[in-house]
């Protein structure tokens, strides 16, 4: 069971992501917010699949930063912290309905995702201005710059709001980016010093 989990993690994701699309589908009356949270579904299935295989490559680029080189295994198994951090983000706020700091959560990995993403043209030197998995990860900024004006526009949220919202998406974030350097055997405080090096080769 535990070898099925790994090798198709991505897989097992992508079919429980879908059900909450369904269950949205097959819904009346469903928030602006719960709309905006079976966007960022939608999204987060198609980021992570053109990250990891179409065209995919994200993975190849990390692991040449960190100097290491994943067994197959290890790749798919990667795919867990990561499936089970965006089934969060999105069952969450979906099942809270109108809960602003949920999807603060979810609006500010958007961010998060398109700015990395850009980031990563200069930081791996590309000779073409894209990253593995950019594309969507530039829409799901999009979508969280929507939402943003959406709550300022109709004064849903407040500056607590949005503070407690990036706490939480980043603790989240950090937790899971540390259940991967575990993963691969390399610490994580090691990252930002090799980010540093790579950023001024």
């Amino acid at each position: 069971m535990t070898k099925f989990l790994k090798h198709y993690a991505l897989e097992i994701y992508t079919v429980l992501s879908m059900m909450l699309l369904l269950v949205g589908g097959l819904l009346d009356n469903l928030t602006v917010i719960q709309k905006y949270t079976l966007v960022y579904a939608f999204l987060f299935i198609l980021h992570e699949w053109e990250e990891g295989h179409y065209p995919g490559g994200f993975i190849d680029m990390i692991s040449a930063l960190i100097c290491i080189n994943p067994s197959d295994e290890i790749r798919r198994a990667s795919r867990i912290p990561t499936g089970i951090l965006l089934l969060t983000f999105t069952y969450v706020p979906f099942v809270l309905k109108d809960n602003v700091v949920a999807i603060l959560v979810v609006a500010f990995l958007g961010v998060l995702e398109g700015c990395v993403h850009i980031a990563g043209i200069r930081l791996w030197h590309q000779k073409r201005p894209y990253t593995p998995g950019m594309v969507t990860a530039e829409m799901e900024l999009i979508v969280s710059v929507a939402l943003f004006f959406y709550l300022s526009r109709n004064g849903l949220a407040v500056w607590t709001d949005y503070m407690f919202g990036f706490a939480i998406m980043f603790a989240c974030f950090v937790v899971m980016q540390k259940t991967l350097t575990m993963m691969v055997g390399i610490r994580y405080s090691d990252i930002p010093k090799m980010i540093r090096k790579q950023w001024k080769s």
